[in-house]
C-alpha cells in the first residue's frame, strides 16, 4: 500500500510518500503565498524521489495550515494527531512532544499507544516560534543554519530580558551597539527562547521522553538551551528530517484507513 501525507505550513511543505509504512521519498520546500501551488510542487517533488505517480497513492492525507487548499487530499487531519502519530512512529517511548515551526509552537502529551492525552498550541506569540530566530538572524547578520552553532558557546553570559519580539530585537541591536559578541548574544537569545518554551511545556506535566520536532530542531544552540531549562535529554528524529514529523504522521493514517 502506498499512501501519502502532506503538510503545508507557514514557511515550508512537505511530503511522505509511504510503501507499507517504509519511507519511499520525503521532500521540503519553502511555502509559496499560494498553498494549493505549494501542495501541488511538493508533492510531485516527492512523487519524482520516489519513481512513483500519484495515480500509484492509495490514499493522501492533508494537514497544516494550508490543508484546506490540498485539492488532493483524500481527507485532512488535524496537526495535533498527524505530529502525535508520526512522533510515536519513530520513537515509541516519547511521552511529550515539542513541536516548534515557523509560526506556532505545539507541545503534546502522549500515553504508550502513542494516543494525545493533552496539548497545548500557541499561534499568539512569535517569541516561542521559528519566526523569533528569524528575525534576530537578520538582526545579527547570521544564516539561520549557521546561528545555532555559532551560539553554543559563551564567553559572557548576557541577558535577554524580553519575551516581545519586537523589545526583544531592540535589546539585540542595543547589544550590538555596545560591541558585544555575536556568539554572545546568540547564547542569550536561545536561553530566552527556551524559557519560553519551558514555560508552555510546563503547562502540562513534562514526562520522558521529550522529543523535539520541527525546523527549529535543526538548530543545534536552541536544542541544547531547551533541554537545559526542562532539565531532560531532549530527542529528536535520528533518521527523519524533524520538519517533516507531521507529513510522515499523514502518511501513517493514511495507512491506517
Amino acid at each position: 500500500m502506498i499512501t501519502a501525507g502532506v503538510d503545508i505550513g507557514s514557511t515550508t511543505a512537505k511530503t511522505v510518500i509511504l510503501q507499507d509504512r517504509a519511507i519511499l521519498a520525503a521532500a521540503v520546500i519553502p511555502a509559496r503565498l499560494d498553498p494549493v501551488a505549494s501542495a501541488r510542487e511538493v508533492m510531485d517533488l516527492g512523487l519524482q524521489k520516489a519513481g512513483v505517480r500519484q495515480a500509484d497513492l492509495q490514499r493522501i492525507v492533508g494537514t497544516g495550515y494550508g490543508q484546506q487548499q490540498i485539492p488532493f487530499a483524500a481527507r485532512l487531519e488535524s496537526e495535533i494527531t498527524c505530529h502525535a502519530r508520526g512522533a510515536f512512529f519513530h520513537h515509541p517511548a516519547a511521552r511529550t512532544l515539542i513541536d516548534i515551526g515557523g509560526q506556532d509552537a505545539k507541545v503534546i502529551k502522549m500515553d504508550a499507544r502513542g494516543k494525545v492525552v493533552q496539548y497545548s498550541y500557541n499561534d499568539k506569540c512569535a517569541s516561542g516560534t521559528g519566526r523569533f530566530l528569524e528575525i534576530m538572524a537578520e538582526a545579527l547578520g547570521v544564516g539561520l543554519e549557521q546561528m545555532g552553532a555559532a551560539g553554543r558557546t559563551c564567553v559572557e553570559r548576557l541577558s535577554i530580558s524580553n519575551q516581545c519580539v519586537i523589545f526583544a530585537e531592540t535589546e539585540v541591536v542595543s547589544l550590538i551597539n555596545e560591541e558585544k559578541a555575536v556568539g554572545d548574544i546568540l547564547n542569550a537569545l536561545f536561553r530566552a527562547m527556551a524559557h519560553r518554551v519551558a514555560s508552555q511545556v510546563r503547562s502540562l506535566t513534562v514526562e520522558a521522553d521529550v522529543l523535539l520536532t520541527g525546523g527549529v530542531a535543526k538548530n543545534i544552540g536552541l536544542f541544547e538551551a531547551l533541554g537545559q531549562s526542562l532539565g531532560v535529554t531532549l530527542q529528536t528524529p535520528s533518521e527523519l528530517d524533524p520538519q517533516l514529523n507531521g507529513a510522515l504522521g499523514a502518511a501513517l493514517l493514511g495507512q491506517e484507513g
